[in-house]
């Protein structure tokens, strides 16, 4: 049988359609989660089963990770039964969004063991990452870049932004900021057409044919706010962290965020509204309960 070439941990939301791909591709993948569930999915699709990060890192040679915070991303690194304990791993590429500071010290903590550190958050949310279309920010060495190019093309548009970690974290947070900014100030435009008596799908239309239209009016309201089912795909309290992170790292450099406070704002009020676990489109439902309309088509 042929050995296993690739590990996956974080078996989530983005990790259960990544994995996926890399099995569907003809990979041999070791995975792990403490979500059972998800894991015996994956195994029904051939990959193997482990019983801890550090037995992926014993079978595998590179490891990705799909994990929702900084402090779960270094406990699953350098932690008991963590990834650094394994005897073969030699690159761990990170898709987590964990915020440059995090990055960094994972990196150094895994290459005093001589393992590769690849930063390499993505974007393009649970849709892109079934359809191999994320776009995916790495910043590691030029050469450890190069060897993993081919299988990172496996998951999407693959983008080189530099040699050290924690620079693609800085434009995953900068696009995300974008991201969640889009659908606040879009939440509040459609709002009002809506309270003033207009047609939001006739508002769309115009928006996406005009100077106005953003990622939000172009997807995230026709799927999944004017179904009223507000299930992107990417929750409240994820978003939440995003921003948070992007603010703590804009006020390290020095660099001035008004409006992206304000989008943080807004989302820790959806947050405790509807909690960490609602899609983050449900930033709208905030808005609709204000003004007392809802926007549907």
């Amino acid at each position: 049988m042929a050995e296993i070439q690739y590990g996956f941990v974080g078996i989530g939301n983005m990790g259960t359609p990544m994995a996926t791909r890399l099995l569907n591709a003809g990979k041999r993948v070791c995975v792990f989660d403490p979500n059972q569930q998800a894991v015996s999915a994956l195994v029904a699709r051939g990959a193997i089963k482990a019983e801890s990060a550090a037995e992926v890192a014993n079978q595998a040679e590179t490891i990705f990770m799909s994990l929702p915070t900084p402090e779960i991303v270094l406990s699953v690194v350098t932690g008991p039964q963590g990834v650094i304990e394994g005897t073969r791993v030699k690159h761990v590429v990170d898709f987590s969004t964990i915020g440059p500071q995090a990055a960094v010290k994972a990196a150094q903590a895994l290459n005093a063991r001589s393992i590769d550190y690849v930063d390499a958050p993505v974007s393009g949310g649970v849709p892109g990452a079934r359809a191999g279309t994320l776009a995916v920010m790495v910043s590691c060495p030029s050469g450890v870049f190069a060897a993993l190019q081919p299988i990172l093309l496996t998951f999407g548009k693959v983008f080189h932004l530099g040699e050290g970690a924690g620079q693609a974290q800085t434009m995953k947070l900068a696009n995300n900021l974008l991201a969640a900014a889009a659908i606040a100030v879009s939440s509040e435009a459609m709002v009002m057409g809506v309270k003033a008596g207009l047609d939001p799908k006739v508002m769309l239309e115009v928006i996406n044919a005009g100077s106005g239209r953003n990622s939000a009016t172009q997807d995230k309201f026709t799927r999944s706010i004017l179904t009223g089912g507000f299930d992107f795909g990417f929750g409240t309290g994820l978003a939440y962290k995003d921003i948070r992170l992007c603010i703590n790292e804009a006020e390290a450099l020095g660099v001035p965020m008004v409006i992206g406070a304000a989008v943080r704002e807004m989302l820790a009020i959806t947050n405790a509204m509807y909690g960490a676990e609602s899609d983050y489109t449900s930033l709208c439902r905030v808005v609709e309960s204000w003004a007392g309309v809802e926007v549907r088509g």
